[in-house]
């Protein structure tokens, strides 16, 4: 029988990152999980995820610390033996008008964001350099592509996501290893559901295909893009919003 790949995806407890941690397991991966709350609740992921079949792995870790990215990876080797996959999905946003961002605002953003991204994948790759084989998937936004008001942060940490998943695809494809970026429009999440209808429809307007994605859609993508089949596909951004960004 083969042996089981493994995927490990940064901020999986809940959202987008939840959905790719169960459709690798779904299709027999086993799973690392990456989260950063101690109010999170983690115990009933780790039972959905093994009543798949598979071994999981909850480790809690702040990204865009070294140390802390450096034990969580180790973890995972000693555990797996290996990373097949990289999912960093890890992100958070503070939203504000330009001239009101505080400097503490946008530092934290670019640290999660893009720094932790860095750190993750830097600490994965000498794994996959040594196997000659992996895939990476890095989570941007459309807002990394268009820019948006208010997000002067978010889209500068989702733009720079880009230039790095293009360069590190350029450096580690002589070793086999791939790297693509996802870049999902308006997704319904926690987030969106507490918006009012008038404002839903107000979105769903400028989405030419008048409606908000799902967060299995875009697992679905980041599935692919980890798989076989996407063995010829490195160092692109593909979008994911309903005909948003054209």
């Amino acid at each position: 029988m083969e042996e089981r790949k493994t995927v490990l995806i940064t901020g999986g407890s809940r959202g987008i990152g939840k959905e790719v941690a169960l459709i690798y397991a779904e299709n027999g991966y086993n799973v690392i999980v990456n989260y950063v709350s101690d109010k999170t609740d983690v115990t009933g992921l780790k039972k959905e995820l093994e009543k798949k079949g598979i071994t999981s792995l909850i480790i809690k870790a702040d990204v865009s610390k070294e140390e802390e990215v450096e034990e969580l990876v180790k973890q995972a080797i000693e555990k797996f033996g290996k990373i097949d996959v990289l999912v960093n999905n890890a992100g958070i946003t503070r939203d504000n008008l330009l001239m009101r961002m505080s400097k503490e605002d946008f530092d934290k953003v670019i640290e999660i964001n893009l720094k932790g991204t860095f750190l993750v994948t830097k600490a994965v790759a000498k794994y996959m350099m040594k196997k000659r084989q992996g895939s990476i998937i890095n989570l941007s936004s459309v807002v990394g592509v268009t820019g948006n008001a208010g997000q002067c942060n978010y889209a500068a940490s989702k733009a720079g996501i880009i230039g790095f998943t293009k360069s590190i695809a350029r450096e580690l494809a002589s070793r086999n290893i791939r790297a693509n970026a996802v870049a999902p429009g308006f997704i319904k999440t926690d987030m969106t559901n507490v918006l009012s209808d008038t404002i839903k429809d107000s979105i769903n307007n400028q989405i030419p295909l008048k409606r908000m994605g799902t967060a299995k859609e875009v697992a679905e993508l980041i599935y692919f893009l980890g798989s076989e089949k996407s063995e010829y596909i490195t160092g692109q951004v593909i979008n994911i919003d309903g005909g948003m960004v054209m």
